[in-house]
């Protein structure tokens, strides 16, 4: 059973309770001295404290996803794993697995659609990520061989993972779903972390002498999915979304560059670049680059395109509410915006999971498959 199976975290807890009720009905018969009651007494007390702490552990993995898998949490993970084929048009993205979605007859991906785990090398930026692609079932379906669809850019938050992004914000099973109850048309998402040099977090920007990371997402990324997948190579079949530091990423580059992406939409996202210990030094003083980086600024001081944008914050529990209101004030013609307003929400996995359903449909309709 994998670490994240909701079968062991079951167990766990009932193991847990069983520990529990069994140190109260056995408390009386070890009360007594000697030995082996108070090793019995011991015993006990460590075996229901570790039960406990491992059932509240396993809880808050299985909410977070801090580790994805047991070779993950004892740090046994460390390659890509061999390459399977699947990939025909670009030597800049190799497929190296696939997995079904988790929906009745998933494991067609005529019925289910298909994710790949993919391995991204970018021609300009010298960069190489993972990420995992997720195919709808039309791509699979006859009828649509010859047809093209919209694709969006997906980024977690900083640190994050990319199994985040499957598990516990559940893009493509949403996704699905929303085809289904046909609130959205099919979509290609293309799922990773912010962090492509990591541990560094380079806030989506071209570091002198460092990361090119928005060069990465700009241009390597699109131009390598679009020679692999039926993804048009216009600013309209492509969209660009995230949460939290994803979130501001997805802002910035739909901002700063129109003529690739026609939407983007920022969860929780803040809007300006973070200076700290996780970024080092960004700008190398370059104040104009700095400038760029504030959202806010770039909307007063530089030309708009016509990307459109979606934005979301809560009345309570979010620190971006202010920010968020001035975003949406200064967007003017010909870019457009949006937002969602939660009356309360924290900055966390339950608070984007109510706002990506409606966000998927507000992309989908902002983005055209040909």
């Amino acid at each position: 059973m994998g670490l994240t199976s909701n079968k062991v975290l079951a167990l766990a807890v009932v193991l847990a309770v069983v520990l529990f009720a069994a140190t109260i009905w056995l408390w009386p018969r070890l009360a007594r001295g000697g030995v082996r009651a108070v090793l019995g007494r011991i015993g006990l007390l460590l075996a229901t404290q570790l039960a406990l702490f491992a059932s509240v552990g396993l809880a808050a993995n299985n909410s977070f996803l801090f580790y994805g898998s047991w070779a993950d949490l004892f740090g046994q993970e460390q390659d890509m794993g061999v390459v399977v084929d699947h990939s025909a048009g670009s030597k800049d993205l190799k497929v190296v697995g696939t997995q079904a979605l988790d929906v009745p007859g998933g494991s067609k991906p005529s019925v289910g659609g298909q994710i790949q785990k993919v391995v991204i090398a970018g021609e300009k930026s010298g960069i190489n990520s993972p990420a995992y692609v997720y195919l709808p079932p039309e791509y699979f379906q006859k009828g649509y061989e010859k047809s093209t669809f919209p694709a969006s850019l997906v980024l977690t938050g900083y640190p994050g993972t990319a199994e985040n992004l499957l598990k516990g914000l559940k893009y493509p099973k949403t996704a699905f779903l929303q085809v289904k109850e046909k609130k959205m048309r099919p979509m290609i998402l293309v799922m990773l972390r912010p962090t492509v040099a990591p541990p560094r977090d380079t806030e989506c920007v071209d570091i002198p002498g460092g990361p090119r990371t928005e060069t990465f997402f700009a241009e390597d990324l699109p131009k390598a999915v679009s020679e692999t997948y039926r993804v048009g190579t216009k600013a309209r079949n492509w969209g660009f979304m995230g949460n939290s530091t994803g979130g501001y990423c997805a802002l910035k580059i739909a901002l700063h560059h129109p003529d690739r992406f026609a939407a983007g939409a920022g969860f929780s996202a803040y809007y300006k670049a973070a200076e700290d210990v996780t970024t080092g030094d960004l700008f190398h003083g370059d104040d104009k680059a700095r400038k760029r980086a504030n959202l806010l600024w770039s909307l007063d001081h530089l030309p708009q395109g016509k990307s459109s944008f979606l934005v979301t914050t809560s009345k309570q529990g979010e620190g971006n509410l202010r920010g968020t209101l001035d975003f949406v004030k200064k967007v003017k013609a010909p870019a457009r915006v949006s937002s969602i307003t939660l009356d309360s929400g924290g900055h966390n996995f339950n608070t984007w999971n109510r706002e990506i359903p409606p966000g998927l449909v507000w992309m989908s309709g902002r983005l055209s498959a040909d």
